[in-house]
């Protein structure tokens, strides 16, 4: 057994080791199977379900780019454009309709075969991926990784490297990796033992194992601000400095489920993954300690722009010094830097960021954190009432109203009709009840624009 599959354990009840055959593992406890993607372990707790999910964001990307090359290929049918206006179109929906077969290439192994559904729900639905990511949305830092980005990526290794100080990081975990140039960078330069990538989308993995290991991704970069004609769609050739390191692996997983035993990790590294995680820091932090060993050391990197819902979670730094510790951490130390981020050469956006690197060093031993739930017993189990939540009894009345205004649309009733059965119907006054109308029909109408093909 090799060293980097002594660091596995279950994801879904935490045995090891994991039985290595050609195609999979499998857990000797649990007897769950986990697929290899490209040779990467495909580490979910629910592995048919998260292979699922995988494969219908892809799905749902591939008839995006179809829908939009669709839809303006009906523009280009207008004679009234003006010629760059003709020539914009015609590229960006030839590399809409490239793209579909780019991403259907790279992503093949996502069609996994004997894999089923067949595993109980209620375990599937704890650890379903969170809606925020999407196969594309960090698909621009492929691009800033391993095209045009070397500024930003050098500025960024630096302050990593700094962090790790004089000595080696020894056996490291990146969790939240992305497109893996930051792990590259730090184990090229032989800062680390042994390195493992961890991310959970399929997209930026699959894509950097090949891009490390010597063979070029192409791909279309679409900026958001392009500032030429040709900007619109660029089709680049991804490819890494020199070929990885020895000792360098890749594993799809969650961070809020990481498939390892407790005091593997000399040092763990988050790069700009805190503040987009769903789980409250103070309940993560623990899961950190956890991973490393005694005197190990965690180092994060990135931005505090917490995306929580709840304020009282979006934590500022000193803050995050005060949960370090109550996570059993000491030696507290951070520094601000201000860094160039995202800034295509061929896109007039982009932006300064002031970006945080902080390090700590496992003190102690942390309680050992709950196994994070993405929803509620009585929507997992289903056998436990359904709250009356303010936020369903508020959907309960506009699915309500939407139902009977869409039930009203025959070509022959006006909005202002449409309000006064509305008031008929005890629903809603007509002075409110109008620009309610003309709102939803406005949303309808703008949604039929997008989509006109659904």
């Amino acid at each position: 057994m090799s060293i980097f599959q002594e660091l596995l354990a279950c994801p879904r009840c935490d045995a090891k080791p994991l039985i290595f055959t050609e195609k999979a593992y499998t857990c000797k406890s649990c007897k769950n199977t986990y697929p290899l993607l490209e040779g990467i372990p495909f580490l979910f707790a629910e592995p048919a379900f998260s292979l699922g999910e995988w494969r219908e964001r892809l799905n749902h990307q591939l008839v995006q780019f179809k829908s939009d090359a669709d839809a303006i290929n009906r523009e280009l049918k207008q004679t009234k454009l003006l010629a760059p206006t003709r020539q914009r179109l015609q590229r960006v929906s030839e590399s809409y309709t490239d793209q579909v077969f780019r991403l259907q290439e790279l992503l093949s192994s996502l069609d996994v075969e004997g894999m089923q559904a067949n595993f109980e729900t209620y375990m599937a639905l704890k650890t379903r991926l969170p809606q925020s990511q999407g196969l594309t949305t960090y698909y621009a830092n492929m691009h800033r990784d391993w095209c045009w980005g070397e500024k930003e990526n050098e500025l960024s290794a630096q302050q990593v490297i700094k962090a790790i100080g004089s000595g080696a990081a020894g056996r490291t975990l990146v969790l939240g990796a992305g497109a893996c140039r930051l792990a590259y960078d730090v184990h090229q330069q032989g800062k680390t033992d042994l390195t493992v990538a961890l991310d959970i989308n399929p997209l930026l993995l699959l894509s950097a194992k090949k891009i490390m290991n010597g063979t070029p991704v192409e791909l279309y970069e679409f900026p958001i601000a392009p500032k030429t004609v040709d900007d619109q769609a660029i089709l680049r050739h991804l490819t890494a400095p020199e070929v990885v390191n020895a000792d360098f692996y890749f594993v799809l997983g969650d961070a809020l489920h990481p498939p390892f035993p407790p005091t593997s990790f000399d040092t763990i590294i988050t790069p700009w993954l805190l503040d987009i995680i769903p789980e409250d820091l103070r309940a993560f932090a623990p899961r950190i300690n956890r991973l490393l060993k005694q005197g190990g050391k965690w180092i994060n990197f990135g931005s505090l722009s917490f995306m929580h819902e709840s304020l009282a979670r979006c934590y500022g730094l000193d803050e995050i010094a005060l949960i370090s510790r109550e996570a059993g951490f000491e030696s507290f130390q951070a520094e601000e830097t201000e860094m160039p981020y995202m800034q295509c050469p061929e896109s007039r956006h982009g932006r300064i960021e002031q970006v945080i690197t902080f390090q700590a060093t496992k003190h102690k031993k942390a309680p050992r954190p709950k196994r994070y739930q993405s929803l509620p017993e009585w929507i997992v189990k289903g056998d436990t009432p359904v709250p009356q939540l303010q936020s369903f009894q508020m959907q309960a009345m506009a699915t309500r109203i939407h139902a009977f205004i869409m039930a009203l649309v025959d070509g022959r009733r006006s909005v202002k009709d449409m309000a006064l059965m509305l008031e008929q119907q005890r629903l809603m006054p007509r002075e409110e009840a109008e620009p309610a109308i003309q709102a939803f029909l406005t949303k309808m109408y703008e949604e039929n624009l997008r989509n006109p093909n659904f």
